[in-house]
């Protein structure tokens, strides 16, 4: 009886692990310009949410580094212009930006960062997007965050 009653705990405990939101996600950058992935949906049962950025290629963050900017739509391409005169220093980012919800620093070839961010700063109503401030990558290393 006891046995039965772990085996039916453990499965509870299993099911119940994995009805669970996943909040965090691992995004990879390479040295052909691109994130892998286009989209990120975020559970609003999260309270915070992880990204952790990785760069599987083999230059230097100098020659082709990427760094994971969250902020809402519109503000993307006005974060990355200005950000353009930050340098790599402050990761192509104006210090104090408010319009930037979240960032991770600026990494080149084998090297990864993460960044933790309150979910309740987004709202539901609201279209957001993630971009690489490395200048002219955001042509081509975006994508859109979604609240569901």
């Amino acid at each position: 009886m006891f046995a039965k009653l772990v085996a039916v705990s453990l499965l509870t405990l299993a099911s119940s692990q994995l009805m669970a939101a996943e909040c965090k996600t691992t995004i990879d950058s390479t040295d052909q310009m691109s994130f892998n992935t286009k989209a990120i949906e975020i559970d609003k049962s999260c309270k915070t949410f992880t990204v952790e950025l990785t760069h599987s290629g083999s230059l230097p963050k100098t020659v082709m580094g990427h760094n994971w900017v969250l902020s809402k739509e519109a503000d993307m391409q006005p974060i990355a212009t200005d950000g353009l005169s930050a340098g790599i220093e402050k990761n192509y980012l104006k210090e104090g930006d408010a319009r930037i919800i979240a960032h991770t620093k600026v990494i080149g070839a084998g090297e990864k960062d993460s960044v933790t961010f309150d979910v309740s700063k987004l709202d539901a109503a609201e279209k957001y997007g993630f971009f690489c401030s490395f200048p002219g990558h955001i042509s081509m290393m975006k994508g859109t965050v979604t609240l569901k």
